[in-house]
């Protein structure tokens, strides 16, 4: 929040022969005497007499300086107690209505609310902070049953609106969910802000004028809070175009929605919030949204800053043997033949462990984080594709117009593109992270691809996107990538991790000839002998010869397996972040399935090492996860099989 106070900086006081003070607030500047032959120590002698009152003058201006800095530093000294706090029962109940608010959307009553209930939870919202002490609010109180209809008719089309535009495992889960109670509840309230309240010169608004909105989202809170202290529930609904229910309602043009309420009594308050009942989402913990001094720097008061990595690391485990155990009795039981599903039965078998139940959720939603980025290997001549292509894919990628696009829509995932070391300047567009390390590595045989702190910053986007995406809802990952030149960097990687010579691991890539193979494969040769890696430090070897797409999805397994989600593995560049990820913590495994085995010589090495056996062979080469979303209903299969699937014993069926 900004202040409302707006301080001009006190002017700079530079002294002819001495370093003098410059006193602002409660830091006093040194500012350095002039060094001999200055150009302004050159003067005239009618100039001294000048020259010796501007310094008289600046040394009266210093002494008034300092006492005035002395005056305010004495006024801030404590002259008795602090103000009291509340007493510990009303602290308590101050933080038990916080806590237990809801954004409620059923249950509701009809009962309606006695005026003098309506005017308390109004007045709280009145008494809100606003920048300026602007006030920008205003309350549009409605209980017209025509006007709660026109009002339920625009929420109903905006809803049908947002519904097609969802992957459609997330359109599933929505269906289900109620999203609104304006027909439901005696009183709508639309709280609005006025941008024009207060003036052009509100303090406070000068240089963020969008202080208005966010004041009002103050009363919203105040108001919210107050309702449920009075058993009041309230529903925020955002289905709406703005201008159309401004339009509606007949509000001046200049105001702006800030939310339409659904006000009422409710036959109780859920002991959590509606949406993470219902799965769509799930509560961030607060030590991932506490930094202490600067951004990513997290510690919650009290304790040491703690490195994010480490943390990830540390929160791995194994797979839980009880559910494991549970999940090899069941299908024991199933309606089948043992072992008739193959290798489906062992992937049953790990969801279940991984999620320490049996049977284990249904993996969906899901999605798929594309995390792109350029090589400096490039230059190396390893593929004839030009650099640009990357971004040009992202771009492709955005507008819905790439296999993975067309295949995510087929089998219902949410598409994520991450730009996490692209060489071009990507402009703002929905659906693109902008998670940047560098524009692009450097070229990998004349010098390591990234610093070792570039590599840790890389692998930290791929963790904090895999902790967006399940606290989104989402309940299975999927790896994949864009990068012009980036089979080079996976060779290098899993040549290093296998022990295999560049030759056996070094493939086609985008399909390149004999020719460019051969150099290719000269190149990562090259590269292995320049940095000579050491699998025992595998953050030193990513950092040596790896990209930022394969540090990030490095992070995403790590993340994954640290939130107890499965991830679904890609081709060969998640293949080379498994080697890495494998070495960083090696319980890592428990949460990842081999989608599908590339055509990439190297990919086939790095199943092998990690022990994966891959659920689709079909000679894909593509990338961008598309061998790892045309797994995604195979893994999904096996889990509702687990669940829907009955026993002999429950359908009668007699055992062998």
């Amino acid at each position: 929040m900004p202040t409302t106070d707006e301080q001009s900086a006190q002017p700079v006081l530079q002294g002819p022969q001495q370093s003098r003070p410059v006193v602002e607030a409660d830091t006093v500047v040194m500012v350095p005497a002039p060094r001999e032959g200055d150009a302004e120590l050159v003067q005239n002698a009618d100039d001294l007499d000048t020259r010796a009152a501007e310094q008289e003058d600046l040394a009266d201006q210093a002494r008034h300086d300092e006492e005035s800095a002395a005056a305010v530093a004495e006024a801030r000294q404590s002259t008795g107690p602090a103000a009291p706090a509340y007493d510990p029962a009303e602290r308590e109940a101050v933080l038990k209505v916080m806590r237990e608010r809801r954004d409620i959307r059923n249950g509701f009553r009809s009962d309606p609310i006695p005026h003098e209930v309506l005017l308390r939870v109004l007045e709280a919202a009145h008494h809100a902070p606003s920048v300026g002490h602007s006030q920008p609010w205003d309350f549009v109180v409605i209980r017209s049953a025509d006007t709660r209809r026109a009002m339920h008719e625009l929420a109903m089309r905006q809803r049908d609106a947002y519904a097609k535009s969802l992957p459609k495992g997330r359109a599933k889960q929505f269906k289900e969910l109620k999203i609104e109670a304006i027909l439901d509840t005696p009183v709508n309230i639309v709280v609005t802000a006025d941008p024009t309240r207060g003036g052009r010169h509100t303090l406070g608004r000068h240089t963020q004028p969008q202080m208005a909105p966010y004041s009002a989202a103050l009363a919203v809170e105040n108001l919210w809070l107050a309702a449920r202290a009075e058993g009041l529930g309230v529903g925020w609904v955002s289905f709406f175009d703005e201008r159309e229910m401004v339009r509606a309602l007949g509000l001046p043009e200049h105001l702006e929605v800030i939310a339409y309420l659904c006000v009422g009594y409710v036959d109780e308050f859920p002991d959590e919030p509606e949406l993470l009942q219902a799965g769509w989402s799930k509560r961030r913990p607060l030590s991932w949204v506490v930094h202490e001094e600067t951004y990513g720097r997290r510690a919650l008061p009290g304790e040491e800053p703690h490195d994010l990595l480490a943390e990830t690391v540390a929160q791995i485990r194994p797979l839980d043997a009880k559910a494991l155990g549970e999940a090899w009795e069941r299908q024991k039981r199933m309606t089948k033949p043992a072992g008739a599903l193959g290798m489906l039965e062992i992937i049953s078998a790990q969801l279940s462990g991984l999620s320490r139940q049996c049977p284990p959720p249904i993996p969906e939603p899901a999605a798929v984080a594309i995390f792109a980025g350029d090589h400096g290997v490039h230059a190396q001549g390893v593929t004839p594709w030009p650099q640009e292509v990357t971004a040009q894919m992202v771009a492709n990628f955005l507008g819905g117009g790439a296999v993975c696009n067309a295949f995510a829509t087929q089998v219902g995932a949410e598409v994520c593109i991450v730009d996490v070391g692209v060489a071009a300047d990507l402009p703002a567009t929905p659906g693109l992270l902008p998670r940047k390390i560098r524009a692009g590595t450097s070229d990998l045989t004349t010098g390591p691809a990234m610093t070792r702190e570039e590599a840790k910053q890389a692998i930290e986007v791929g963790i904090e996107t895999a902790r967006d995406l399940v606290a989104a809802g989402n309940k299975a990952l999927l790896t994949g990538e864009m990068g012009i030149a980036n089979t080079t960097a996976s060779a290098a990687l899993i040549s290093v991790f296998t022990g295999a010579d560049p030759a056996e691991v070094t493939g086609r890539g985008t399909g390149i000839n004999d020719e460019t193979l051969a150099r290719k494969t000269e190149v990562v040769r090259r590269a292995l002998e320049l940095h000579q890696p050491d699998p025992a430090d595998p953050i030193g070897v990513l950092a040596a010869i790896g990209g930022f797409e394969h540090a990030a999805i490095v992070g995403l397994l790590l993340g994954g397996a640290s939130l107890r989600t499965p991830v679904i593995l890609d081709g060969v560049s998640a293949g080379a972040a498994a080697l890495v990820a494998r070495a960083i913590a090696p319980e890592v495994l428990a949460a990842c399935i081999a989608g599908h085995r590339s055509a990439e010589p190297g990919h086939v090495a790095a199943l092998n090492k990690l022990g994966l056996r891959p659920l689709v062979d079909l000679d894909l080469r593509l990338g961008e996860g598309t061998g790892a979303l045309l797994a995604l209903p195979l893994v999904q299969s096996t889990a509702r099989a687990m669940h829907e699937v009955a026993t002999f014993d429950s359908a009668g069926v007699t055992e062998k």
